[in-house]
């Protein structure tokens, strides 16, 4: 990601109405959201995640969303992945014209997903 490429944030505290909000954005201006949240990532924990999966549709349109319900509970996921996972989104997201809209509360993700992060170099050696 480049720092002239376009994305919107969404963030800040639980239960905050980030989700609807990106959802209203998204259907607006044809937009995708990239959740940055490092809970919902796990499938089945919809309750204490606050998925709300139902608000991802729109005067009838579903709104894509991407990086949740991607990994089964127990699995040890990490900053390292979510960049790779994040930056493949967001390539997948700008190839087909749609506005990439970044949202969630976890800090150190949204800050990773802007700013990179030496985790990923560090991850890569390991897997040498």
């Amino acid at each position: 990601m480049t720092e002239k490429e376009p994305i919107l944030v969404i963030l800040g505290p639980t239960a905050s109405g980030k989700t609807k909000l990106a959802c209203g954005v998204c259907a607006e201006m044809d937009g995708e959201i990239i959740s940055g949240d490092s809970r919902q990532i796990y499938r089945y924990m919809d309750i204490g995640t606050g998925k709300d999966l139902s608000e991802y549709v729109v005067n009838g349109k579903k709104i894509p969303y991407h990086l949740i319900d991607i990994k089964d509970p127990g699995y040890k996921y990490n900053i390292a992945e979510f960049q790779l996972d994040f930056l493949k989104t967001f390539q997948e997201i700008k190839s087909r014209k749609k506005l990439p809209v970044l949202c969630g509360g976890s800090g150190l993700y949204i800050e990773t997903a802007l700013r990179g992060n030496s985790f990923r170099v560090l991850n890569q050696i390991r897997l040498l």
